[in-house]
């Protein structure tokens, strides 16, 4: 089953990818500008917020697995690079999970880049966030795996300064480097694969007209003209870029630091989405171009993952800084969503790609709530605290709704995601989701422990004075988070169902690709 395209008549993607790109530039480029930097960072991400609504609202759900929205114009002929956007049911959600985060994340940074006296003039941080936006939609929408990879080359850019520039810790630059440097070398890693899949392009030799088209995804998708052996090893540099986004033991070690040093905004925005980008590209360009590849290492990439769920979580338990902790538990559950995308299982597959959108919501409300209290006791310590439920009741309370959204607790948006990955992969690999199910009961301890050395008992004398969520971090920051890890878990029906269609194409394409290769053909 082919890849199917619906073209759109306004570039609305173009559009979305163009303004928070301006926005940065003119905040960057004209001074003026800088002292509204603030009321122009919410304004562009509300604005942006609406645009994928937009989208949201004429998506036709019925065909949740077609990329809708398409624009394709050729760029670069003689590499055969096209400016090609298009967003399928998986990107349309990253779309908007992406959006919503900004504009949150801007209203909750508004008390850190505050100096003493109440003004907010940090103009880079706000512009170094509206150009990490403007590359997230074009990651999430590009049909060109050229353009995908050097928007996920650019990316790295703006991230390295909000860490290295913005952080919080005594070894921001430090951690900005490690994020650098593995990002960097997955990314140099898998440009071998990008030179590999334009050799190997069924349109490498074709005519001049044709080779302007050669990196569109439709054009790749299980056409590669390689051996079984090449087609492998540039899924493998992949791969290998993906893991370290994801992230993944045993390349996983870059993200502890940086939750550690950055601004909780900036870590709710780098696992909350950017992250998620390692995930949405094993779906998207593994499992599509190399389809056959990923088939015959699947074992292997599902042990690696049910390992990174184990270790994440005992990793987890073990950690004494709040920020650390979140960014392991974090860890464990990209494990089991990289598990899902590989047990060729269309529940698992589906259960991967809802789990990706409740992750983003419940692990943006854990680092921004937590940032909230160790912002306000200057520690991230968990030893620091204790009682902190009787000072600061709407912060204990938000963030025990984010951590149990977590850990899957019935009725939030991580339950029926997480079930979904456990049913599917126990019809595949019956062992592989019994010890996953260690690190789903570890993981009720190293959300519920921290809560209880936080929150519960005596609070120390010196912390009874700081002070609980104001009105815009209640309105504008718990409460949407809340009410959509709700809406996802009591009603998760209208997000399952096209993640449903997209995992079945992907299987029975995998399977049709499998037959033809067993055929010798």
């Amino acid at each position: 089953m082919g890849i199917t395209i619906l073209n759109s008549t306004f570039p609305v993607l173009t559009l979305l990818v163009a303004l928070p790109a301006l926005a940065a530039l003119t905040l960057w480029l004209i001074k003026p500008t800088r002292v509204a930097s603030r009321q122009i960072g919410l304004s562009v991400a509300a604005l942006v917020l609406l645009g994928t609504i937009y989208l949201a609202v004429n998506f036709d759900y019925g065909k949740a697995s077609v990329y809708q929205f398409a624009e394709t114009h050729s760029w670069i002929r003689a590499l055969g690079v096209s400016w090609a956007l298009g967003v399928n049911g998986l990107g349309l959600a990253m779309l908007v999970l992406s959006a919503l985060l900004t504009l949150i994340v801007l209203i909750a940074s508004a008390r850190d880049l505050e100096d003493g006296k109440g003004r907010y003039d940090d103009a880079g941080y706000v512009g170094l966030t509206l150009a990490t936006l403007a590359f997230m939609m074009l990651i999430f929408a590009a049909r060109d795996v050229f353009v995908f990879y050097l928007a996920f080359e650019a990316m790295l850019v703006p991230m390295y300064f909000l860490i290295g520039r913005y952080g919080n810790g005594a070894k921001r630059k430090a951690a900005a480097m490690k994020f650098l440097l593995y990002s960097l070398a997955g990314g140099l890693v898998m440009l071998i694969g990008i030179v590999g899949v334009y050799v190997y392009s069924p349109l490498a030799a074709a005519s001049n007209e044709q080779h302007a088209n050669l990196f569109l995804l439709e054009k790749l998708a299980g056409q590669l003209q390689a051996s079984p052996g090449v087609e492998m090893a540039l899924m493998i540099t992949f791969f290998i870029a993906f893991a370290v986004k994801a992230p993944m033991v045993p390349v996983h070690t870059w993200l502890a630091d940086t939750a550690q040093n950055a601004r909780p905004g900036t870590s709710a925005l780098l696992v909350g989405i950017l992250d998620k980008i390692g995930t949405f590209g094993m779906i998207t360009l593994c499992l599509t171009i190399f389809p056959n590849a990923s088939r015959r290492a699947a074992l292997v990439f599902v042990i690696l993952a049910v390992i990174s769920v184990i270790w994440g979580s005992l990793a987890a338990l073990a950690q004494k800084d709040l920020m650390r902790l979140i960014s392991f538990t974090s860890v464990a559950h990209f494990g089991l969503m990289v598990m899902a995308i590989y047990v060729g299982n269309t529940v698992a597959l589906a259960g991967a790609m809802v789990y990706m959108v409740a992750h983003g919501l419940s692990i943006a409300g854990m680092f921004l709530i937590g940032g909230f209290l160790t912002e306000r006791g200057h520690s991230q310590e968990i030893a620091a605290y204790g009682g902190m439920q009787r000072v600061t009741p709407l912060i204990a309370g938000t963030f025990l709704i984010s951590g149990l959204a977590a850990i899957a607790l019935p009725g939030l948006s991580g339950f029926v995601p997480e079930l979904m990955v456990l049913i599917g992969t126990f019809k595949v690999y019956r062992w592989a989701s019994v010890l996953c199910l260690v690190g789903v009961v570890a993981g009720a301890v190293y959300v519920l422990l921290p809560y209880q050395k936080i929150f519960t008992g005596k609070a120390p004398a010196h912390r009874k004075s700081i002070s609980d969520m104001n009105q815009r971090e209640r309105w504008g920051v718990a409460a949407p988070l809340i009410v959509l890890m709700l809406i996802i878990g009591l009603h998760p029906q209208p997000l399952v169902n096209p993640m449903s269609q997209i995992a079945n194409q992907v299987v029975i394409t995998q399977e049709a690709s499998s037959q033809v290769e067993g055929s010798g053909q």
